[in-house]
Order: C-alpha cells, then structure tokens, then sequence
C-alpha cells in the first residue's frame, strides 16, 4: 500500500474517469446543506418511488386482512407481520391478529 489510509470513494473516482459524474462541478443547493444525509438519502428515495420492503408488507398485510376468512388466512397474515415487525422500525411494530381482533387490525393496518 502506497498510502497511509484508503481513499475508497476517491478510487473509485478515478477508475469511473470523472467525466459522467452527474453534477460534477456544480455548488450543492441550500436545501441539501440544510439536511443530514440520511435526510437528503429519504427525499432523493421518495422521489425515485422507492419504498422500503416494510412498508411494502404492511400494503401487503393490509390487502390480506380484508379479505381473511379462514385461520389459514390468519397463519398467513401472521406470518407476514413477523416478518414486518424483523425489518421495520420498533415504533411501528405491530401484534399478531386473531379472529377476534380482526375488525380492529383492519382500521389499524
């Protein structure tokens, strides 16, 4: 190694030759300094109509609920909001449905 630290983005930089960067050259806009990364990651997203797969399930899960109508069903759905609750954020977590808490998912969902 010829350097004391790994310049990763700079190497890659250089490999691509610069010369197709998007933007290159040009001052970054108020709104974009005003913003945390992640912040600026999530509007950029939104804009391309990228949805996170959580929030793919809980259309998914949604959908299911209004039509179950078996336990079978129920297995399903539950299933889904295990997965659900895996990836997404803690504060939007959700319980297990049961027939008996079926009208009530459906508003929730």
């Amino acid at each position: 190694m010829d350097r004391e630290y790994n310049d990763l983005i700079g190497d890659i930089l250089k490999e691509s030759g610069e010369k197709d960067i998007k933007g290159k050259g040009k001052p970054l806009s108020k709104e974009y300094l005003q913003m945390d990364t992640y912040q600026n990651f999530q509007k950029i997203a939104r804009e391309a109509g990228y949805l996170p797969e959580w929030l793919k399930l809980q259309k998914e899960i949604s959908l299911l609920l209004e039509s179950c109508q078996t336990t079978k069903d129920l297995k399903i759905i539950n299933k889904k909001i295990k997965e659900h609750n895996n990836i997404c954020p803690f504060p939007m977590q959700k319980g297990f449905v049961s027939f008996a808490t079926l009208n009530k998912a459906r508003e929730i969902w």
